[in-house]
């Protein structure tokens, strides 16, 4: 057998590595589009809001689509998308319902119809697809009883305002999240005033000042459980997870003023980079899979057919969901901007 030259050898050693080195790079390459593929970015999903924990695996376990949690709220994912605008990172985002009309305004959205969309009621859509509603939740007291300290649970807007409560009330800033400004539509409401009229609520708000309330811009979920926030405005899914997921020792309490129920929703973000894996994200979380999850969490599902009788059972009874009723969404999101800033003023 004839032997090579060492010029030679040294020319197809110097090939074999550069060769190797490729197909290592291509490789890498190969295996970072893939993982790509598989991704949906998702704005304002955070594990422990409205149990987006076992929407998420069930996503991923049923597409094999990963999307990562995220702790925003509505606020700060509208930000987001604004300031991402001319190179979009999220595909998909989940915002309370008049957050939704301020993203349409910015051009953040784009529109989708997601399978099941004749499902849905036409007052919980935008008719481009814009937006669409996926679940609902009402507004009231998540209360740790345990918290309390043997003082008596409040049933009422006017009890929070009681000296007994001094440190004990929380809410999350209305001028940044969604659920503190429902808190702030539903109490203002509850108190006689309008969406035209905020005077009752922001008064409401300037006497609880004296009561040192606490206000998280992020979900508290954990910190009503733990019992540094005794009393959450906050929403009936939250207080029945507690109760019946976590075993706490909780009560969710419908004011004896009244309050109001308010959709959230989600988007297909627009310009989205995986745009094909956030409409089939939109696809799941309306399917009968999906919307039995938020069924299960406690939610009312935009698509009524999936609460289940065992789940229903768990809600307080009809009677006292009387009192929460719905409002003019549009006009919500159109004074929710002026609202933040006539609320700051009060701090």
């Amino acid at each position: 057998m004839k032997c090579r030259p060492a010029s030679v050898r040294a020319r197809l050693a110097r090939f074999a590595v550069a060769s190797a080195a490729a197909i290592g790079v291509f490789g890498l390459s190969f295996a970072a589009t893939a993982q790509a593929e598989e991704t949906a970015i998702c704005y304002n999903c955070p594990p422990e809001w409205a149990d987006w924990a076992s929407q998420l695996k069930a996503i991923k376990d049923k597409t094999g689509i990963d999307v990562p949690s995220d702790n925003k709220n509505s606020g700060q994912a509208i930000a987001q998308l604004i300031a991402e605008q001319k190179s979009p990172v999220a595909d998909v985002v989940y915002l309370g319902v008049s957050s939704a009309f301020q993203a349409k305004d910015k051009g953040v959205v784009q529109p989708y119809k997601p399978a099941h969309w004749n499902d849905i009621p036409a007052g919980l859509k935008d008719p481009q697809g814009y937006w669409f509603a996926i679940h609902s939740g009402t507004l009231g007291f998540f209360v740790n009883k345990d918290a309390l300290e043997g003082k008596p649970v409040p049933q009422s807007w006017a009890d929070l305002l009681k000296p007994e409560y001094k440190g004990m009330v929380g809410y999350l800033d209305p001028s940044s999240a969604f659920v503190g400004y429902a808190g702030a539509v539903a109490v203002n409401q509850a108190l006689g005033g309008t969406l035209d009229n905020f005077t009752p609520g922001l008064k409401w708000f300037e006497q609880l000042k004296k009561n040192s309330p606490i206000v998280p811009k992020q979900t508290a979920y954990a910190r009503v459980l733990s019992g540094e926030i005794p009393i959450l405005i906050d929403y009936d899914f939250d207080a029945y997870r507690a109760e019946y997921k976590d075993h706490a020792n909780v009560a969710f309490v419908i004011p004896k003023e009244g309050t109001i129920t308010v959709p959230y929703v989600m988007s297909l973000v627009k310009g989205a980079p995986h745009e094909a894996n956030g409409k089939k994200v939109l696809d799941f979380v309306l399917s009968d899979e999906g919307q039995r999850l938020w069924a299960n969490a406690y939610l009312r599902p935009v698509r009524a057919s999936a609460m289940s009788k065992e789940a229903a059972a768990k809600f307080l009874p009809a009677s006292e969901y009387a009192r929460a009723k719905t409002v003019d969404f549009a006009k919500m999101a159109e004074k929710q901007q002026q609202f933040g800033q006539d609320y700051l003023k009060t701090r």
